[in-house]
């Protein structure tokens, strides 16, 4: 009787096994943690419909929850830092071969500089003649940075190489800066005559594509501001629109904003202070986690659950 006892509990005891084996075989594997991921940090400016209709900054804007997506695939947002969490570093970049009429604005740009939020990191340059010329080092003296404003030379000898390859030299200089909120505010007719004056040579040039790379790679977004120069003061349409076309596409790509008025010299920039003073004040500098390691390009999409906020940022990156 005790053998058949014996016999009877290790069938039971094997069918018990093999029982829960069935059952640990349908379950998922448990997933593992994602290692390959990298940190991506972009610049956005979040303000409402009403703000940018009113021109007038509320003193909170309710985003609700924010989703970050690269080519539709959403990532996990680490951090978000504001004008409070973190200073704003800023270079002004003047085209050295403006007509002189840019030099009635001198005043309005050393107003704006002198108005930028406490702690904010400032730095003047002129692009001339195949070379970056710093009038002013990133500085939080912003009445001094101001001051080293001078006039343009408004001649065709002083005129940059690239207005594009000026850039990518400044952005340069934000190697030794924290990261965080960054910003390049770009004075130029935005021409780019080094592969020739046809519409096909000036529309999409290596420099105007390296300067949207660089940009992008270092998070800083570029606001550009259109004012003719030594090939554009006649109003050649062609001519014009080429350049602004540029300066859109690159203050697009990064995160930033273009501002024309019309074809000709703006009258003033105060209207276009104005509403760069709202985005600069709503720009947050955003970090996620990417889950893509494979080199090329990523389509970002930065959205909020509150249909009334909207956003501005980058259109994407190149990862290398």
């Amino acid at each position: 009787m005790r053998k058949f006892r014996l016999v009877g509990l290790l069938i039971l005891l094997v069918h018990l096994i093999a029982f829960f084996a069935s059952i640990a075989a349908g379950q998922p594997e448990p997933p593992t943690p994602q290692q390959n991921v990298r940190t991506v940090t972009i610049p956005i400016s979040i303000f409402t419909k009403k703000e940018l209709e009113e021109n007038k900054a509320a003193e909170y804007v309710q985003a609700d929850r924010l989703t970050v997506k690269e080519n539709g695939v959403e990532q996990t947002i680490l951090s978000i830092r504001s004008v409070s969490d973190t200073p704003l570093t800023v270079a002004f970049l003047i085209q050295d071969d403006l007509t002189s009429q840019f030099n009635l604005q001198l005043r309005s740009i050393q107003d704006f500089i002198k108005a930028l939020p406490r702690g904010s990191r400032v730095m003047v340059a002129y692009m001339r003649a195949g070379s970056l010329q710093v009038r002013q080092k990133f500085t939080e003296d912003l009445a001094k940075a101001a001051n080293s404003l001078r006039i343009v030379a408004g001649s065709a000898s002083t005129a940059p190489r690239s207005p594009y390859d000026s850039v990518s030299e400044a952005l340069n200089r934000f190697d030794a800066l924290p990261a965080g909120r960054r910003a390049i505010i770009l004075f130029s007719d935005g021409l780019d005559s080094t592969q020739g004056l046809s519409l096909v040579n000036t529309a999409n040039t290596p420099d105007l594509e390296k300067a949207i790379l660089h940009a992008q790679r270092k998070s800083v977004a570029v606001y550009t501001i259109y004012s003719p120069a030594t090939f554009t003061q006649n109003e050649n349409s062609t001519t014009v629109l080429t350049g602004q076309g540029s300066l859109q596409r690159l203050s697009d790509e990064t995160g930033g904003r273009a501002f024309f008025q019309g074809s000709i010299a703006p009258i003033s920039f105060d209207p276009f202070f104005r509403d760069l003073s709202l985005l600069l004040n709503r720009q947050f500098a955003l970090t996620y986690l990417s889950t893509h390691m494979k080199k090329g390009y990523y389509k970002i999409e930065v959205r909020s659950t509150n249909p009334e906020v909207k956003i501005e940022h980058p259109r994407g990156y190149y990862f290398r």
